[in-house]
């Protein structure tokens, strides 16, 4: 496989010059602003503007103990929706910084990989509430008297229903880097900083898109958690659609619940219309291909943008700093650390780094005993054990029947352009669409059809932690290079022969990285699937994602932290003896 850098010229940038424009600009006449530019110029000054008006919304006074009110309105959903986006864009914007440093660090280093993937699969595995428990009381410490403590233990809590899952697929795209541009970046002595800019980002940039539209979603499904939260029995709440829906839910108003649905849906397809779309169709020019596609995502936003001259503008102005940023990148020389490496000194930092690392484990893990022993004594373990056990037969069944249903559909989706356009939306919705908004229904179709909450609980599961397969798959079949599939088609390979040869190696490493962040997702989806309530209604089933549950909800510290050690071993067993392997697999034999 070749590369080949895409700089593609349009017929407007090949064309002539008119007379009319070069005598105006020699005479030192400005042409008109073209309606385009104005159009853009004016959205951003509107975007502007209403996230000013919102973000005063957030540092407002705010007192711990004082009586939570929140307002079921419909009048008042237009601000809630306007608070929630400004939360959920601020919590990708924090796990997008995350995830570059943090996969860099762990691709790009032996060392720190041996602790940061670990510890990523545990902080996967840590369920949104127990991050709360701790989040609410540290903001509210550092920013006393202020709503804005509540407001960042919000954005934290979405940040952990995102980041993990672009980490996971960016590390994966570091590590399985095509061959033949890491020898392309060490030929032309690229620094650390030109050759992530310039060659490992664009290499990952479809599957960070995916993902990030994945994760995005997944702050979604826990909106209701994020801004009505329940802690040590005290209820704290923060304007937004998933405060709304959670007291609508509460009050037991079907009518309330769905306007709160009809909100989140519009607000699910402005954000795809507007941020996704266009962002899918521009990382297609980062796909590492030989021919060009015969069809291409398209982006009506996109196009604007394209025609508009505010984005050369404004990259003038900051082409000084970027200029700037990669001289500072020179101080690190040329990145050609595996040319040069001294055995014995790796050796020893081997050790030396091995026993750092593991003093500091054994010394966190005998405090932790210590507190549980003086508290309960260590036979707490043994019931989120058991019960760990029923969690773990849903989540099996779940990524079985996931893995069967939606890998086609993701390849179906993901080779036709065509198709994508029209899927993109649908899938968006039904991905972003918080499944506990679904589950006063759920309640009442359980109670009507006599449904045991003990199965239905593995398709309230599967709501929220299936797409991170179909998303994966999607964007994997979307990075096979076309003149592979075309290569294909003239040899008349079809059938399960074209899966064996083609899609089954082009998307395994896409899918392993949905899979590890789906069963992740699963095991996180259990806190809120495994109890399900509406109005005086309350239906619970035999789980570990309960047991944690009502352990955060009476404030049960020591049964909280047996529970959440519990299900991230649980995690972490099933990532070291089955995700693992297949990611080292993905790396070694089904890289392109």
């Amino acid at each position: 496989m070749s590369f080949r850098t895409h700089v593609k010229l349009s017929p407007k940038d090949t064309a002539p010059v008119p007379r009319a424009a070069v005598r105006a600009g020699v005479a030192g006449h400005r042409p008109q602003m073209p309606w385009v530019d104005m159009v853009v110029a004016a959205a951003v000054l509107v975007l502007l503007y209403a996230t000013l008006r919102v973000g005063q919304g957030t540092t407002v006074s705010f007192t711990p103990g004082q009586d939570v009110h929140v307002s079921t309105d419909p009048a008042r959903l237009p601000y809630d929706a306007a608070r929630s986006l400004l939360r959920m864009f601020a919590a990708l914007a924090a796990s997008t910084v995350f995830t570059f440093g943090y996969a860099f660090a762990a691709a790009k280093s032996r060392r720190l990989e041996r602790i940061l993937i670990p510890a990523l699969d545990i902080l996967q595995s840590v369920p949104v509430l127990g991050f709360l428990t701790v989040a609410v009381t540290g903001f509210i410490a550092l920013f006393p008297g202020s709503m804005l403590g509540l407001e960042c233990a919000s954005v934290f809590a979405i940040f952990t229903s995102q980041a993990w899952n672009m980490t996971f697929g960016f590390y994966q795209s570091l590590i399985s880097l095509p061959r033949e541009l890491d020898e392309l970046s060490r030929s032309f002595r690229f620094t650390r900083w030109m050759r992530f800019w310039k060659v490992e980002l664009p290499a990952g940039m479809i599957g960070l898109v995916w993902n990030g539209m994945m994760s995005f979603g997944g702050g979604w499904f826990f909106l209701v958690a994020s801004e009505a939260i329940s802690v040590n029995n005290q209820n704290y709440a923060l304007p937004g659609v998933g405060s709304y829906a959670g007291a609508a839910i509460a009050d037991g108003d079907l009518g309330k619940v769905g306007w709160a649905v009809l909100t989140m849906a519009v607000m699910v397809i402005g954000v795809n219309f507007l941020f996704w779309r266009p962002l899918v169709a521009w990382a297609e020019k980062f796909k590492n291909e030989q021919s060009e596609a015969g069809q291409r995502q398209r982006s009506v936003v996109l196009d604007l943008l394209r025609r508009s001259h505010w984005p050369r503008i404004i990259g003038r102005i900051l082409r000084p700093a970027g200029h700037a940023l990669a001289r500072a990148g020179r101080v690190f020389g040329a990145d050609d650390r595996r040319l040069h490496v001294d055995r014995t000194k790796q050796r020893t930092g081997d050790i030396v780094f091995g026993t750092v690392a593991g003093a500091l484990t054994l010394w966190g893990l005998a405090d932790l005993a210590r507190y549980l022993n003086d508290r309960t004594g260590l036979g707490v373990f043994g019931e989120p054990l058991l019960l760990g056990l029923v969690t773990l037969a849903r989540v099996v069944v779940l990524m079985v029947a996931a893995t069967l249903v939606w890998v086609p559909v993701g390849v179906w989706i993901g080779f036709s352009p065509r198709l994508t356009r029209i899927a993109q939306p649908l899938v968006q919705v039904l991905a972003s669409f918080p499944a506990n908004f679904l589950f006063p229904l759920a309640t009442w179709f359980f109670l009507k059809t006599g449904l045991d909450i003990n199965i239905g609980g593995i398709v309230l599961m599967a709501l929220g932690a299936q797409w991170y397969i179909l998303f994966n798959t999607i964007a994997g079949a979307m990075a096979i290079p076309a003149d592979l599939r075309e290569a294909m088609d003239d040899l008349g390979v079809t059938g399960w022969q074209r899966w064996k040869r083609l899609i089954i190696p082009g998307i395994f490493p896409a899918y392993v990285t949905g899979g590890i962040t789906a069963s992740g997702g699963a095991w996180n989806a259990s806190i809120v699937s495994e109890i399900v309530t509406f109005g005086t209604t309350t239906l619970t089933a035999t789980g570990l994602g309960a047991y944690i549950a009502h352990a955060t909800d009476t404030g049960d510290f020591p049964h909280l932290i047996a529970g959440v050690a519990v299900m991230s071993l649980y995690v972490v067993a099933l990532n070291r003896l089955l995700w693992r392997p297949l990611y080292r697999l993905a790396e070694h034999r089904y890289a392109l």
